[in-house]
């Protein structure tokens, strides 16, 4: 004891000192009641409501272990923090009202008439399908294999997510556990980054989704946009690429096969390597079991499928070069101007085009103009540069049958078929004709109209004045417009079916005039030629100053072997998009000219084609109709005839590569100068026929 401390305060500290030993807690002392309005109450208060954290009374490590009371409450504000959070992202979160661009596009599929596939156009390789063209036993081989609980799921896995979570937290991924639903979000809605906001975005848009569209809606979506390899999205693409076939015909086996490969193209492709094929044979296996299981496969079925359904060879895609990027234009464009697409629609993709094209015939188009283009050698003769060959054949009930625009597309954009810069010149001369047996002739300038003949005769010498019904027509320069005659031939009194056959152009100038050449315009009009295509009504008007392209040209022959009937050409049958038919405009026949006259210009190409200026093409080709082209500037070389219902138009010209002005085809292909430049267009024109049959 300290001496001099008071005896109480001793005796005091003994006997806490006493019960410490005894194993008792001392007694609290009692504390002196705060005076009113003191900040001592505030502050008991406050400690009140503080946790007891660190634990008063306790040491060492029970002083920071919580009590069960506090782990209790520590749980239950967690699990209430969390609730509240949830709900207020859930409140928050809005399903995207748009899919994203990569979503949405698809590619444009074009087809033959015979509806083989043509080409495929677009950055996506994706067709959309309605799932109920999807069979039920390939719709339950992806959920058998990816979601099983899909129609009873609210649209995640809470298991799923738990496990996605756990995963990037340990440095992985979050990919693994998804739904349907989620996968589906993940491709149409979000981005493919695998990180924590974009796993809870996933999340809230599928429960959402979930409630407010139909599962089959969202089961459809997940299959048209998944990527299953081969450079295919989705499954209708899918089931051509590894197949060859429409989804529609898959069957059980290969539509596990199918939902094996959305695990990963690149482990289950078989034609990647043989580990692949030994994991994919696995999983297909499995799948087909697990059908079995939950009772979408009986087991009397399953016995069926024992042997693996081998994918077809990697098919080659079809691209746009060579002539197939010509015959992909022009019917994009006919779909564009007679269907209810805009440019922007056609962009975004899903449209089946199915054509007027058909193969056969375009093979052997190809390859007659190819054949007689090795006769020309640019590196050796000048007059053999920048040449070009066009074709175009037509039915007579409009349909553009095949096309020659080039020698390849991705090397020369512009189609020599549908190009409107080429004189017609003396294969313009039959729509003459017929103008002048249709609406006859007016000679005298009060006179009336007479008719004409194919044995009315005229004056077929070369240099003789060209008349009007005022008298002699005088040209720009001041001098008196005259005939002009292959050769300078002078051929005396010939009948008009005999100009036609034999090519007397100064017959044929001279007959225009006497119809009238703004007739003559309007009779070219109705045998199809286009407004801007017209040449200027001068006198070389008649001998085929017009520009048609080949498959207008090729068109409005179809009127001489049609009895006086033609049709607009077009190049597309029909069109859908994603399964559902779309109204496509189509042309209707019209009459151009009366039987009778469409009879007198038919027994003319025929006998032009015996006798005349085209009996090589007729020796060659029986039964062939047709008439030779060229004009005095010999800027162009043609040939337009037909046989049975099919009419084609071969072209030939030289175009300057920086002015496009036409340039002389002398000598081409090592010619003789006097050669016609129809020579070679008549070569192409027999060739094709008769390959084409």
């Amino acid at each position: 004891m300290v001496s001099g401390e008071p005896r109480d305060a001793v005796g005091a500290e003994g006997s806490d000192g006493a019960a410490e030993r005894a194993g008792r807690r001392p007694a609290r002392k009692p504390r002196p009641e705060p005076e009113p309005g003191s900040g001592r109450t505030g502050r008991r208060r406050a400690s009140r409501l503080r946790p007891d954290y660190p634990r008063a009374g306790r040491r060492g490590l029970r002083r920071w272990l919580p009590s069960w009371r506090q782990l209790v409450l520590l749980t239950a504000g967690s699990v209430g923090v969390i609730a509240v959070a949830a709900v207020v992202m859930y409140a928050r979160t809005d399903v995207p009202k748009d899919l994203n661009s990569f979503a949405t596009q698809q590619n444009n599929v074009f087809y033959w008439a015979d509806g083989t596939e043509m080409a495929r156009t677009g950055l996506v390789n994706r067709q959309d399908v309605p799932l109920e063209q999807v069979p039920e036993h390939v719709q339950w081989a992806v959920l058998a294999a990816e979601n099983e609980d899909f129609y009873s799921d609210p649209g995640i896995s809470m298991k799923g997510i738990a496990r996605a979570f756990y995963r990037m937290g340990s440095g992985g991924d979050t990919q693994g556990g998804s739904t349907i639903t989620q996968q589906y979000v993940k491709n149409a809605y979000l981005n493919q980054r695998q990180s924590f906001s974009r796993k809870l975005d996933e999340m809230f848009i599928a429960v959402k989704l979930d409630q407010q569209v139909d599962k089959k809606d969202i089961l459809s979506g997940y299959l048209n946009i998944s990527w299953f390899g081969r450079g295919s999205y989705g499954i209708e693409r899918a089931a051509q690429a590894y197949y060859g076939k429409h989804v529609s015909q898959l069957d059980p086996s290969e539509g596990a096969f199918l939902a094996a490969v959305l695990k990963g193209a690149s482990l289950y492709d078989p034609a990647l390597g043989g580990d692949n094929r030994e994991r994919a044979v696995e999983r297909w296996a499995w799948i087909l079991d697990r059908m079995v299981k939950i009772g979408k496969l009986s087991a009397e079925e399953r016995a069926r499928y024992t042997v693996f359904p081998e994918p077809q060879t990697p098919p080659q895609q079809a691209g746009l070069s060579g002539q197939t990027g010509y015959l992909v234009d022009l019917a994009k464009a006919y779909a564009l101007s007679h269907a209810d697409i805009t440019p922007a629609q056609f962009d975004l993709g899903g449209y089946q085009i199915r054509t007027t094209f058909e193969k056969p015939r375009q093979t052997a188009l190809t390859q007659a103009v190819q054949d007689a283009a090795k006769n020309l050698d640019p590196d050796r003769r000048p007059a053999d540069q920048n040449v070009h060959l066009g074709a175009a054949s037509v039915a007579t009930d409009g349909r553009i049958l095949a096309v020659y625009g080039g020698p390849d597309y991705l090397k020369q954009g512009f189609n020599n078929a549908n190009t409107a810069n080429v004189p017609a010149g003396s294969a313009f001369t039959p729509l003459v004709y017929a103008a002048g047996l249709d609406r006859g002739v007016q000679r005298e300038r009060q006179g009336n109209r007479t008719p004409v003949l194919p044995t009315t005769r005229y004056n077929g010498d070369n240099g003789v004045d060209l008349q009007t019904p005022e008298g002699p027509y005088w040209g720009r320069d001041g001098k008196k417009a005259k005939a002009a005659n292959d050769g300078d031939r002078n051929w005396g009194q010939v009948s008009l079916r005999t100009a036609v056959e034999q090519s007397v152009n100064g017959v044929m100038q001279q007959l225009g005039m006497d119809v009238g050449l703004d007739n003559v315009r309007r009779a070219a009009l109705g045998f199809g030629l286009l407004p801007d295509s017209i040449g200027d009504l001068v006198p070389g008007f008649a001998l085929g100053n017009s520009t048609p392209s080949a498959i207008r040209l090729a068109d409005a022959y179809t009127a001489f072997a049609g009895q006086g009937m033609r049709t607009d050409p077009y190049s597309v049958d029909r069109v859908s998009r994603n399964g559902a038919e779309l109204a496509v405009g189509r042309p209707v026949a019209v009459r151009a000219a009366p039987a009778g006259v469409a009879g007198e210009v038919d027994a003319a190409l025929r006998g032009a084609a015996k006798d005349g200026t085209g009996k090589e093409v007729g020796q060659l080709v029986p039964g062939a109709a047709g008439k030779t082209g060229g004009n005095q500037a010999r800027t162009a070389g043609w040939f337009v005839g037909y046989r049975g219902p099919v009419t084609t138009a071969v072209s030939l010209f030289r175009m300057d590569p920086k002015t496009l002005a036409l340039l002389p085809l002398t000598g081409v292909a090592g010619a003789d100068p006097a050669t016609p430049d129809y020579t070679t267009p008549a070569a192409i024109w027999a060739a094709y026929t008769k390959a084409a049959g």
